[in-house]
């Protein structure tokens, strides 16, 4: 397995970033993670905590929403890539599926999968292959793939957005909250996928997720956000063994697992963020 922490094997390196929205709001504060070439890096943390806003400044994707990064740096491969067109991450590898699956409803699962490979110059037999290559992962995507995105199912549409990202042979995937809205069943199973692809293909993952438990039985690696800092990292097996992680995250104690409102949160931000 990758050690996260060894920068000779890192393919991308955030290093104290800041991000503001609407030139005041602080979302960020000092940012840091680094994820290994070939591996699967998992972002943690409850709603708020900066894990998508993470991403997004990774993937150039903030202007959009009135975003910035004012401090800080961010390298992909050893480049800098802060003031980086998304379309140009893109070109880099780097290729970010979003919260919330947003495929294009109108058109069908194959079609939706096409426009992944739109920048792609490798022609047409190569996209085939990986057409191929992709129904090979999700056999669901090709029973459906001449149905309309937006009348398939919610998982159906996460592994369409997946496949999508795939198509466009991209080094680096950014996925934001695979589990959202998914039944338990296949949560499981999106993240089987994503662990075959990551051994099979060799594509790196950084994925933020709100599912703490699945999330460090499949990354290799994970950073826990509080507020919009980092409160805690390390290899993923330490993690899932940490009293605190336990106690706030998994839902488990030394006494045996607690209920929501056993936990009090400020006691966390008291313990991390003094």
């Amino acid at each position: 397995m990758l050690d996260a922490t060894d920068t000779k094997q890192a393919v991308l390196e955030v290093n104290n970033i800041e991000v503001i929205y609407n030139h005041v709001i602080l979302v960020l504060k000092g940012v840091s993670l680094t994820v290994p070439k070939g591996g699967i890096t998992a972002l943690l943390g409850g709603n708020g905590a900066g894990k998508t806003t993470t991403l997004k400044a990774i993937s150039g994707l903030l202007a959009s929403e009135r975003g910035e990064v004012t401090k800080g740096s961010i390298h992909y491969g050893g480049k800098p890539t802060t003031d980086m067109d998304p379309a140009d991450l893109v070109k880099l590898g780097v290729v970010q599926v979003m919260e919330g699956r947003h495929c294009f409803e109108h058109l069908t699962v194959e079609e939706n999968l096409l426009t992944g490979a739109y920048t792609r110059t490798d022609g047409a037999a190569a996209i085939a292959q990986d057409l191929e290559m992709v129904y090979n992962y999700f056999p669901r995507l090709r029973e459906r793939r001449k149905s309309q995105a937006g009348y398939t199912s919610g998982g159906e549409q996460q592994m369409c957005a997946i496949g999508r990202a795939l198509m466009s042979r991209p080094e680096t995937i950014l996925l934001d909250e695979p589990s959202m809205g998914l039944a338990p069943q296949l949560v499981e199973q999106i993240f089987e996928i994503v662990k075959s692809v990551n051994e099979n293909e060799g594509v790196t993952f950084l994925l933020a997720e709100q599912n703490t438990n699945v999330a460090l039985r499949f990354a290799h690696h994970g950073y826990i956000l509080e507020s919009g800092r980092v409160v805690m990292e390390g290899p993923a097996a330490e993690l899932r063994e940490n009293p605190d992680v336990k106690e706030f995250y998994l839902g488990m104690s030394d006494e045996g697992r607690k209920s929501f409102r056993d936990v009090r949160s400020y006691r966390r931000r008291k313990r991390w963020l003094s």
